[in-house]
């Protein structure tokens, strides 16, 4: 059984439940669940270790944070098997997000010792040629990272990797479906060197081992990766604290008719069928230009005719299960809905358990579920239109602006989608479900607030503070 990490050590619990593989609901292991008294555990030893913590050096930040990024890598195997078994990844996609954690955690090395502040020239302002001063980044404070079941490791480590360059502590809650690898993640961190206090990963339920490290004032930012409805809860919920909400997306593309058909519908299907479509930038609306609509509904139909679901251990399987049946139902229903309001199902369409077939439809109505809400499932709408103006307004025609597409050889179409779509990232040439672990990332609406990315994490996880020398005195 996988212990709780309380304030850098390994604790049993009263309670514990079980992981189940979303393929078979098969038990890969049991979790032990936090209990009240490990939350107050938890929190008062990042209060405790803040002031240790603060006082690393930049440099030692960075080799710890190295450290942990090589020990990712030497556990990727292991880490691998089980991240697929959990969350119900490929193992080329577990491996995948190994890799990508293992980066992360070397960025917030790099920036760690970029971290710094600025000169301020008093002298621009009358009176203050006499004054020469500057700022520096400090920590925040202890960090809340609450994490979701689809990407839990790197997610993870988009959270408290920068808490740990920034120089803060930190407490991570992981999904409840998907705690097993953030444990080991949890060791690694503390085999790395970094101060045991600071370190504190507490499985168990949001409604109350969640919500309890949320109205807590100690805290001093919640980073929270999830639903709309669970982070506007946070919000109201948090107090007088920083918070940080990636909370998702409904992606859409834009298909001109100048674009490179046979690259852009390769990308679709990439980028519709990852995990499932479990991804917050999956593809799901595509408008295509009625000159291509066609030929790009053809070409897509017959890439997601050749993805076969199954065992996501099975290494001939292009596309695993989704996390619950739950779910699943779900995608069904909305699929459903959409069909008897008029939309046509080209591909797919059929669930077994878990398994949800790749799926393709067109003639979507916009009022919709799939065309209005975020599907999170394997499931891809594609409605053509007719001049750009009706593309772009059918894109922003959502509650969500994480991140867009446009496919096209038009710098003109380009930059007029880049001026209009309305979201946090305008992905040119390529799918949404482009992201760099460097790169700023976050949305508009209710896809959230504020920036994911190291660099940009880190400014939310520090505080500026001002230094002021004054050289000169006179009666």
């Amino acid at each position: 059984m996988y212990k709780l990490i309380v304030g850098g050590k390994e604790q049993e619990s009263a309670s514990s439940f079980e992981v189940l593989n979303p393929f078979d609901s098969s038990v890969i292991d049991r979790v032990a669940s936090a209990e009240p008294h490990h939350v107050e555990e938890a929190l008062a030893a990042a209060e405790a270790a803040r002031p240790v913590v603060r006082a690393l050096p930049r440099s030692e930040r960075a080799r710890i944070l190295r450290t942990v990024s090589r020990g990712l890598l030497d556990a990727r195997e292991e880490l691998s098997r089980l991240l697929a078994a959990e969350v119900g990844k490929t193992l080329k996609e577990a491996r995948g997000e190994i890799a990508r954690t293992a980066n992360t955690f070397a960025f917030a090395g790099d920036e760690a010792k970029r971290l710094a502040g600025e000169i301020v020239p008093f002298d621009a302002v009358s009176g203050g040629h006499s004054r020469q001063g500057y700022s520096l980044k400090v920590p925040l404070g202890t960090i809340l990272a609450i994490t979701p079941y689809n990407f839990p490791l790197n997610l993870a480590a988009h959270k408290i990797a920068p808490a740990m360059a920034a120089g803060n502590p930190f407490i991570l809650k992981p999904a409840s479906v998907t705690p097993l690898c953030d444990v080991l993640l949890g060791k690694i961190i503390l085999e790395a060197g970094f101060p045991p206090e600071g370190v504190s990963v507490l499985p168990g339920p949001g409604g109350s081992v969640g919500l309890k490290l949320v109205r807590d004032e100690r805290p001093r930012m919640v980073t929270f990766t999830g639903s709309v409805e669970v982070g506007k809860q946070i919000a109201r919920e948090a107090g007088y604290k920083k918070i940080g909400m990636e909370l998702g997306s409904n992606s859409g593309i834009i298909i001109t008719g100048s674009a490179d058909l046979d690259f852009a519908c390769r990308r679709i299907a990439l980028g519709a069928y990852a995990l499932a479509g479990q991804v917050c930038i999956s593809v799901q609306r595509v408008v295509a230009h009625r000159d291509v609509f066609d030929e790009v509904v053809e070409r897509v139909t017959a890439l997601t005719e050749e993805v076969k679901a199954g065992d996501q251990l099975d290494p001939s399987t292009g596309m695993g299960p989704m996390i619950t049946e739950k779910e699943a139902e779900r995608v069904e229903a909305w699929i459903a809905e959409a069909s008897q309001a008029g939309a046509e199902v080209r591909a797919g369409g059929a669930r077994k358990g878990t398994l949800f077939e790749p799926t393709v439809l067109t003639g979507v109505p916009q009022d919709a579920k799939l065309w209005q809400e975020e599907a999170f499932g394997p499931v891809v709408s594609i409605n053509p239109y007719d001049t750009l103006g009706e593309a772009l307004d059918s894109v922003n025609e959502t509650r969500y602006g994480l991140q867009a597409g446009i496919f096209t050889d038009s710098l003109e179409e380009a930059f007029r989608a880049i001026e209009t779509l309305d979201v946090g990232g305008v992905i040119v040439n390529d799918f949404p479900t482009y992201r760099v672990d460097q790169m700023p990332y976050g949305g508009v609406k209710d896809s959230g607030i504020g920036r994911e990315g190291l660099k940009y994490a880190i400014e939310e996880m520090t505080e500026e503070k001002l230094i002021c020398f004054n050289f000169w005195r006179s009666d």
